[in-house]
């Protein structure tokens, strides 16, 4: 700093001298006489001694000032853009100053098997993860009466192999949680879903997102795994009229101690509790919400000829099914009395169905809403045929005819 003065001191004082000095005259010569002289013209002013002084000073001040300054003495601020960043936005929206530092190992996507459908829907899930590039682990927690063998020609042994080999999924055999109920009129499926509360104990893992497997993954989810810390973070049943959770999107936090409170509301389990149940007994007073909006939309909000208040969150946004698709991260399929997509639907029950087409402004038909959620179902049957190599199913699984009596537990009943 004293030499940048000093350098400083020195120009400046040249430069007094220098501008202190009469003009020249005519034939170049200093003349004292000449301070009260005419203007010269431009020709003499160019080339007097004085001008090509002033212009190497003029450019060696320029050069020490650039050498010798230091940004730091005067003006003392420090950008970071990592310390601009907020919480809510690094820890929500996944952004990519926050996302830089993250040890991904610690997170993963779960998914449960029980049975051969619900491997190949699993499959499916995870293979949409690796094409979006999700950077979470992938967990499959199947029946270990399964075996990822390839000398197997069975369809599981090959479908465990392949979800292994190109989606880069963990395989781990567990024994599925059934439990029958004394009533006998309880589907199957939602007895075997205990069986996804499992990864309560998956203490490997920071954190895992539970997805139910008869959804379609849109956009991965990286993000969530960065919420605050709870114990769950969940979205509300936001279709139903009572204050509700929804099971079919869980972020865990997996402990011994919760999955020991889990354990024991399984064994005390009464006639009609399932997972959905477990979980808004344990968890409905104290969780933290995911919002609905995106992380949990349903096909049937298409078919709804309501507000899709509920669904929106709001009375005054007008309805659009393309943007919200657009905006969705994770749908599930649910169309009662329609059949679940890797169930072929009689095309009466299809058509009678399926959402109806609306006249729009100007007298325009608008059928967004069908055409996306007809592709819904068209596109998971061919990836379901391209992973899986499975074609629609004709007759009815396990415990279909229950079901059929009436709209299943929680399920979304639109406004037609």
């Amino acid at each position: 700093m004293v030499q940048q003065e000093h350098s400083l001191s020195y120009l400046l004082e040249l430069f007094g001298m220098i501008t202190s000095q009469p003009l020249p005259t005519a034939n170049g010569d200093i003349d004292p006489s000449n301070n009260l002289q005419l203007k010269p013209h431009l020709g003499q002013i160019l080339r007097s001694r004085r001008v090509r002084v002033l212009g190497t000073a003029f450019f060696l001040a320029t050069l020490l000032i650039y050498i010798f300054y230091d940004p730091s003495v005067g003006f003392n601020f420090e950008y970071s853009a990592v310390n601009t960043v907020h919480a809510s936005e690094s820890e929500f929206t996944g952004s990519k100053c926050a996302e830089s530092s993250v040890d991904w190992s610690r997170f993963a996507y779960t998914q449960y098997v029980t049975n051969t459908e619900y491997l190949c829907n699993s499959v499916m899930l995870f293979e949409i993860l690796h094409r979006l590039e999700s950077k979470a682990d992938r967990l499959m927690m199947y029946p270990a009466s399964m075996h990822p063998d390839s000398t197997s020609p069975s369809k599981e042994s090959q479908l465990l192999l392949k979800a292994k080999k190109e989606f880069n999924v963990k395989l781990m055999p567990i024994e599925v949680q059934h439990r029958v109920q004394g009533d006998h009129e309880n589907p199957a499926t939602w007895a075997d879903s205990y069986t996804k509360l499992l990864a309560f104990n998956q203490t490997q893992y920071d954190r895992v997102l539970s997805l139910d497997s008869d959804s379609t993954v849109l956009q991965h989810m990286d993000e969530l795994f960065l919420l605050p810390p709870a114990p769950v973070a969940i979205p509300r049943a936001y279709w139903l009229d009572k204050p509700y959770l929804s099971s079919q999107l869980v972020l865990i936090q997996p402990s011994a101690e919760e999955f020991k409170r889990v354990k024991d509301s399984i064994d005390g389990a009464v006639s009609g509790d399932f997972d959905m149940e477990i979980v808004n007994n344990l968890y409905g007073k104290d969780c933290m919400i995911i919002p609905h909006r995106r992380y949990d939309l349903l096909t049937g909000e298409f078919r709804s000829k309501g507000k899709h208040e509920t669904y929106l969150g709001n009375t005054y946004e007008e309805w659009d099914p393309e943007k919200v698709f657009k905006e969705a991260k994770f749908l599930h399929f649910s169309d009662w009395p329609v059949p679940k997509p890797w169930i072929s639907t009689p095309e009466n029950t299809r058509n009678d169905n399926q959402p109806k087409c609306e006249i729009a402004a100007q007298g325009k038909e608008d059928c967004r809403a069908r055409d996306l959620w007809l592709g819904f179902y068209a596109d998971f049957q061919k990836r379901r045929k391209d992973i899986c190599g499975f074609a629609p199913q004709g007759h009815k699984p396990r415990g279909i005819e229950n079901i059929e009596r009436g709209p299943p537990r929680g399920a979304f009943v639109p406004q037609l």
